[in-house]
């Protein structure tokens, strides 16, 4: 049970700064959740770019890494230069009740890229990439659905499945990005039995069923939070869709979501 103390404080997460392809703490989110969701998304943005940006080897991030998952254990005792993220995520986790093993999953994912790209390695297979996505991605839906008060084992999976799917889309769209930073997420059994074309269609596809088999999740959850969760989904497959229009030049090219492509996916989102 959170503390009184920590219910009565009020959470000042740091604005959200970077540009998503997907809804963040958006409109549709219910109002009293926002700070909330705003403070796990400054948590993973941060730890994020400590794995993907600026300069520093891979020890150097690690240990970035490492004191990261320090601050997030020291409950609510937050007072290093990171404590503009850690102060309003610790008084979420107690408020909350939070499950922090979600959160350390995040840091273990981030820690997993920056092995991978200090070593040149790759994904033998697409149960080795979904096994990352289990660390990477699987949690926030899992975050999202304990602030929702949505518990049952049918909507996690979905959740996963939805959050698998996003993941994957997104490796897809940033192809053009990643592969010339040394990040290589394309399976490497199917890079050697597919032609480009069919390698980007297989993908897809993929990432396409794994998303319709999410996707009925949006009816579990309640108001405003899962209308938000339709644009999600729809933000996603619209992605997709440019993503296999371009097919192998989507090695060099990034797609995005346009102005024009919103009223597509609300109307979308409406026959869910």
């Amino acid at each position: 049970m959170p503390s009184k103390q920590a219910a009565s404080k009020k959470v000042n997460a740091l604005p959200i700064t970077h540009p998503e392809n997907f809804p963040v703490a958006s409109w549709l989110c219910p109002p009293h959740l926002r700070p909330a969701i705003a403070a796990i998304y400054a948590f993973a943005r941060a730890a994020d770019d400590i794995a993907d940006e600026g300069h520093w080897d891979a020890p150097t991030r690690l240990a970035k890494l490492q004191a990261f998952r320090n601050e997030l254990e020291m409950n609510a005792q937050a007072t290093g230069v990171d404590a503009d993220i850690f102060k309003p995520l610790h008084i979420v986790i107690q408020q909350k009740a939070l499950p922090v093993n979600l959160l350390n999953d995040l840091l273990k994912a981030f820690e997993q890229d920056v092995k991978a790209t200090a070593s040149a390695s790759r994904y033998s297979n697409m149960a080795a990439l979904l096994n990352y996505c289990e660390l990477s991605a699987n949690p926030v839906g899992r975050l999202l659905l304990h602030l929702y008060g949505v518990h049952d084992a049918a909507s996690w999976a979905q959740s996963d499945a939805i959050c698998s799917a996003l993941q994957l889309i997104n490796f897809w769209q940033d192809l053009s990005e990643d592969i010339p930073r040394g990040r290589f997420y394309l399976p490497e059994d199917q890079v050697g039995t597919h032609l480009p074309a069919d390698l980007i269609e297989h993908l897809c596809q993929h990432a396409h069923g794994l998303m319709l088999t999410g996707a009925p999740l949006v009816h579990q959850v309640p108001g405003r939070a899962g209308w938000e969760l339709r644009l999600v989904v729809q933000g996603g497959l619209r992605i997709l869709e440019k993503v296999r229009s371009l097919g192998p030049q989507v090695m060099h090219t990034r797609p995005r979501l346009r102005v024009w492509d919103f009223p597509l996916m609300f109307w979308r989102s409406l026959w869910m």
